[in-house]
């Protein structure tokens, strides 16, 4: 009896959670102005409205460039570039593609080493409304110098405010708020003790201006969050 009183205390504390987390994404768009930050990051992921956005704030002179991380190997720039609506001279001279990320935790890991080799410690991170709470998790763990500040794109796979109507939308945002348990518990443990960042190796390809680029595989946003 005590066994079962437990776990549905423990049911009524996730349950609660969830709705807060749920309320929390929910508030966060659209999103308000951001100040200028040094720069600004895109993490990719299923919907292409990420790097529109990110590739917005660029333009309006939100940050000095713009990394997007977690491209597919198989596209090209030319691909990034569609989909980002970049003009293109500010594309060419001011857009940076990471390849190596796969996942949140690589997308950290190649913001984390991208800043550092540019000396940047305000950023910017754009990524969907749902995901922002794990991604911003994972570059404070990857990057604890930095200043971030959110800008969460309502998502189009995904309608917060009713995600309960379909299996998908369920599945999506129940998913994404047990993963940033897990991710808020080991940053917990992580931080009981001393962490080391050591240097990174370079992941990304930047295109200075006037120049033509030379990596044809980086494109495409396909990592997964």
């Amino acid at each position: 009896m005590k066994s079962l009183a437990l776990i549905l205390i423990l049911l009524l504390i996730w349950t609660a959670g969830l709705l807060a987390f749920v309320a929390r994404v929910a508030r966060s768009t659209p999103a308000a102005e951001p100040e200028r930050a040094d720069t600004i990051v895109a993490l990719t992921g299923p919907s292409a409205l990420r790097i529109a956005a990110a590739m917005k704030l660029l333009e309006d002179g939100k940050g000095a460039r713009l990394l997007v991380s977690g491209v597919n190997r198989k596209a090209s720039r030319a691909d990034i570039r569609s989909v980002s609506r970049a003009p293109g001279r500010l594309y060419d001279c001011c857009v940076d593609l990471g390849f190596l990320a796969a996942n949140t935790q690589g997308n950290a890991k190649e913001t984390a080493a991208w800043a550092r080799a540019h000396h940047f410690q305000r950023l910017i991170v754009v990524t969907s409304d749902y995901h922002m709470p794990r991604a911003v998790l994972e570059l404070h763990g990857a990057l604890p110098e930095g200043k971030f500040t959110a800008y969460p794109v309502a998502s189009d796979e995904l309608v917060v405010r009713q995600w309960w109507r379909t299996w998908a939308g369920a599945r999506r945002m129940v998913l994404e708020y047990c993963k940033y348990l897990v991710i808020l518990a080991r940053e917990a443990v992580l931080g009981l003790g001393p962490r080391d960042h050591p240097p990174a190796p370079a992941t990304t390809s930047s295109a200075p201006a006037h120049s033509t680029p030379t990596h044809s595989s980086m494109g495409a946003a396909t990592a997964r969050p």
